[in-house]
């Protein structure tokens, strides 16, 4: 069955058909909240509360846009809520387990600590910028959706998301120069932009 069927069911009292949607779905938006929240446990819970949020509202799919791209967007606002009620409390330290943190981060390369380095030195940098260009990079550069595909997902034009991963690169490349000059991969490629 196709997503909107699924979700149909699910609305119209099938106890199974969500489940299935959620499981076809998790790992992929599982993805985009940890590269968009930086931390496993703030992912899960964000991840959680979106899943929770589309079982409750699924009513109120219009079915204009595919069910991924809904889900997306409850995803990445339950995110985008978890960054702003963090910015009013105190500064949440790095994951203690980090090599788990990397792993979740994305696929494994060449040499492990290099990787482990690399995608540890993205996910702080991508803390260090605003998170509406956080979203539309994950989204765009690391997830690899088009921009159209991302604009429907964060609900704003495709000029909008093409300006913050501009904006969110070039705030992004000082932060990551160092991969540039040690000869390793460029910053753009750390971020997925090459």
């Amino acid at each position: 069955m196709d997503d909107h069927e699924l979700l149909r069911m699910h609305v119209a009292g099938n106890p199974d058909s969500f489940g299935f949607l959620v499981k076809r779905h998790r790992d992929r938006m599982w993805a985009v909240a940890i590269r968009t929240l930086g931390e496993p446990e703030e992912a899960a819970d964000a991840l959680q509360e979106a899943f929770i949020s589309a079982f409750r509202r699924a009513d109120s799919f219009r079915g204009d846009a595919k069910v991924t791209t809904w889900l997306h967007r409850i995803v990445v606002n339950a995110c985008l809520d978890r960054i702003r009620r963090r910015q009013v409390r105190a500064a949440d330290p790095l994951p203690e387990d980090e090599d788990r943190a990397a792993e979740l981060a994305g696929p494994a390369e060449d040499d492990p600590a290099e990787v482990r380095e690399r995608r540890l030195d993205v996910l702080n940098a991508l803390k260090q910028i605003n998170e509406d260009q956080r979203a539309a990079l994950v989204l765009v550069d690391m997830e690899g959706y088009s921009i159209e595909e991302a604009a429907a997902i964060l609900d704003c034009a495709p000029g909008t998301v093409k300006s913050r991963c501009a904006r969110g690169r070039a705030k992004l490349l000082p932060l990551l120069r160092h991969w540039q000059t040690s000869g390793q991969k460029s910053a753009a490629e750390a971020v997925g932009t090459e």
